[in-house]
């Protein structure tokens, strides 16, 4: 993994991993299409990762596969300031504190002056509901640059997982950060909740001065919360925080077996091709995957869009 060849301007990193509501990733994933990011490194976490499982494919176990950890460079064509972001596969079971250092180090490398991550935050909000963005900062400044964009400030309690201990090791590295987390309906924590991601990408574009278009993961969102809100009957919505009372939750229906059928597995190769030869389709194409829900068979592949030309 080397930074020699890359001169970056004034560069921020966004770090994202899996994790309730699919909030990070999808922001992250987002940010890739739109941008059309170029892979540019891939960290290797040697033994930090175990392989906890193998696929079986038309009755075949696949050879075992560690998660993979990859950044992304955008390059702005006005010079303002570009952008790294960091995708992970997965979060390790252990030595989450010495990966996160090792990721800060490369991260200084590309001259990176500010660390952010993506999560969710859990709440007993109604789908209908506006998604609230919670923050917490790794030094005042940027704590106040959160209060100025009225974001709910997390004053007390723990941001669990990478998404916090990397807002660690940046502090200790003496870089500035901060945590923008997406509220989300508790009830839905394993569901795919967009509308989350887009109040923490509408945020980071303001903190950052990006245009980005968000028509379709708008439109994502409110098909998603259409449907959520279905579930749960448009009952009236109450934002109070969980108060560890018992809650009866929805009954979710488990996702039907993946079974693609010759059409959708032609509409897949149509995206595929637009996506080469315009990222910007890359989230249109993820979209598909999602619904389908064979995302995880061809993440390799969506990620290669990401390959720079040539």
């Amino acid at each position: 993994m080397s930074s020699d060849a890359l001169r970056l301007n004034d560069p921020w990193l966004v770090a994202v991993w899996p994790g309730m509501g699919h909030v990070a990733l999808n922001a992250g994933y987002y940010l890739l299409a739109k941008l059309g990011m170029d892979v540019v490194a891939e960290l290797e976490a040697g033994d930090l990762f175990d392989v906890d499982h193998v696929e079986v494919k038309a009755g075949v176990i696949q050879p075992g596969r560690r998660a993979r950890n990859r950044f992304f460079v955008w390059s702005d064509p006005e010079e303002r300031r570009d952008l790294v972001v960091f995708l992970g596969e997965a979060q390790p079971p252990l030595g989450k504190y010495p990966f996160c250092k090792q990721l800060i180090s490369y991260s200084r490398k590309l001259g990176v002056e500010r660390v952010l991550t993506f999560a969710a935050m859990a709440t007993r909000m109604h789908p209908r509901k506006r998604s609230r963005v919670f923050g917490a900062a790794t030094d005042q400044d940027s704590l106040q640059e959160l209060r100025r964009l009225e974001l709910e400030i997390l004053n007390e309690g723990q941001i669990s997982g990478l998404n916090g201990v990397l807002l660690g090791a940046a502090a200790e590295a003496g870089l500035r950060g901060a945590c923008l987390l997406g509220e989300m309906p508790h009830v839905f924590a394993q569901i795919p909740f967009p509308k989350a991601s887009l109040a923490i990408l509408e945020v980071f574009a303001t903190m950052t001065g990006q245009e980005l278009d968000f028509t379709e993961l708008s439109e994502q969102a409110q098909i998603v919360e259409d449907q959520l809100a279905e579930l749960l009957g448009d009952s009236e919505a109450s934002e109070e925080e969980p108060d560890g009372e018992d809650e009866e939750e929805p009954e979710v229906p488990p996702p039907e077996p993946d079974r693609l059928s010759s059409n959708d597995t032609d509409r897949i190769e149509r995206l595929f091709d637009q996506a080469r030869r315009d990222r910007k389709k890359a989230f249109e194409l993820k979209q598909l995957l999602d619904r389908l829900g064979v995302f995880k068979d061809y993440e390799d592949r969506f990620l290669d869009l990401f390959k720079k030309a040539g």
